[in-house]
């Protein structure tokens, strides 16, 4: 098969939840197990740091990431969503996984792990495990997928786990309240591990505690040991005050772990992450002129972060490119929107994505205005015909809709 043809086979033949939704959701480690047993168990071939939370996990993986290989270190990196290409979610210092291994490696286990018959993510966590193992990186930064203690992921046995916040999001399948989340979440905490937890939060508190004791591991908070002042971050986002502290503790347990990480390497690592590891997707300037930024804030507490930092951009006239998928409290995300904005709702290119006109009907219930688009691409067009001098054209809701616009 060619690349294209790999990628077509798993797109359709796979369970994807990005693309479908609930249905993809495997509630149990099962086939990941069998998978990385048939692979010859690649999670235990290579040293790791686990990382999980509502918000963030994909910001303090890449910034991570970028210290370690500022280090000296060859760091692999397993993420999701992908923007542009599935390669993307697999890199080793910042280069993707070439296309023949992956065609290689479909081909190669295609008839043994259709007997399984995995979800999308359950390949995919199965190939991420077995480039690294193969390519020998010295560390891997391996980022759950959803939830945590059911997460494809939650085979490995990691130096350290992370867990950046705990927000509503995936409701559905994690449970409504925060503190069900966060036991979900929690599920990635070893026995005798460590684990770092980025904010400190009253409802969640006791969830993680409680697990701390009973895996006999160390939990420490971040924001009381770690600091992000006087640290230049290449992530533009105010939101990343909350990551930092995270990824500065990290480092530092890491140190007295073995990794030899200097202030020096810390500091390159945060400003240069995009550089680094070719992170987008966050606060990322799309056009100076007119001001265009996306932001893939696509959960209750994102949304929020976002619009706060709109309020610090002088600007004359605010557009919203705006498109969310269709299993989210839709009615609660819109009700955080300013209503002094112009709105053009649209719908990303997957099966998952709410219809447009939904949407907009949802939206004009609570006062904002704005007209549906049944592409990205036409609604981006539309904000910027009617941009003036001075406009700011904001694309969020999704991680779907910022990949159309990069």
């Amino acid at each position: 098969m060619t690349y294209s043809e790999t990628l077509s086979y798993l797109f359709t033949k796979l369970a994807m939840y990005q693309r479908v939704g609930v249905s993809a959701y495997k509630a149990d480690l099962n086939n990941t197990i069998s998978i990385c047993k048939l692979l010859g168990n690649p999670e235990n071939k290579f040293k790791s740091v686990h990382i999980a939370g509502t918000n963030g996990k994909g910001s303090t993986s890449h910034m991570l990431a970028a210290i370690l290989q500022s280090a000296g270190y060859k760091v692999g990196l397993y993420t999701s969503p992908h923007l542009k290409d599935f390669r993307e979610r697999v890199k080793i210092n910042r280069k993707i996984i070439s296309k023949k291994f992956v065609i290689d490696f479909v081909d190669k286990h295609k008839s043994d792990l259709e007997k399984i018959n995995p979800s999308f993510f359950e390949w995919s966590t199965g190939l991420a495990f077995d480039y690294f193992a193969k390519q020998q990186v010295e560390i891997a930064i391996i980022e759950t997928g959803l939830g945590g203690r059911l997460d494809s992921t939650n085979v490995i046995t990691p130096l350290l786990s992370i867990i950046t916040n705990i927000s509503y999001d995936h409701q559905n399948l994690l449970g409504n309240t925060l503190e069900k989340i966060a036991y979900e979440k929690a599920g990635i905490i070893k026995q005798n591990g460590i684990v770092v937890i980025g904010e400190k939060q009253k409802e969640t508190k006791n969830v993680f505690e409680k697990k701390e004791k009973e895996m006999n591991a160390l939990l420490l908070y971040a924001e009381d040991f770690s600091s992000a002042k006087n640290i230049s971050c290449g992530l533009k986002g105010i939101y990343q005050k909350k990551n930092i502290p995270t990824v500065l503790m990290a480092s530092e347990i890491l140190n007295h772990l073995g990794y030899k990480i200097n202030r020096r390497s810390i500091a390159k690592g945060v400003k240069d992450v995009c550089k680094l590891t070719g992170l987008r997707g966050r606060w990322d300037v799309l056009s100076k002129n007119p001001l265009i930024i996306a932001d893939i804030a696509h959960n209750e507490a994102g949304i929020k972060e976002v619009f706060k930092q709109v309020k610090t951009i002088k600007h004359k006239n605010l557009h919203v490119v705006f498109g969310t998928v269709n299993d989210k409290d839709i009615q609660k995300i819109l009700s955080l929107l300013p209503q002094k904005a112009t709105y053009y709702f649209c719908k990303a290119d997957i099966p998952r994505a709410l219809d447009e006109n939904i949407l907009t009907i949802k939206a004009k219930q609570i006062g904002l205005n704005g007209k549906s688009f049944s592409s990205v691409k036409e609604a981006l067009n539309s904000a910027k015909k009617k941009t003036s001098q001075n406009d700011f054209i904001l694309v969020t809701g999704s991680a779907f809709v910022v990949a159309e616009v990069i």
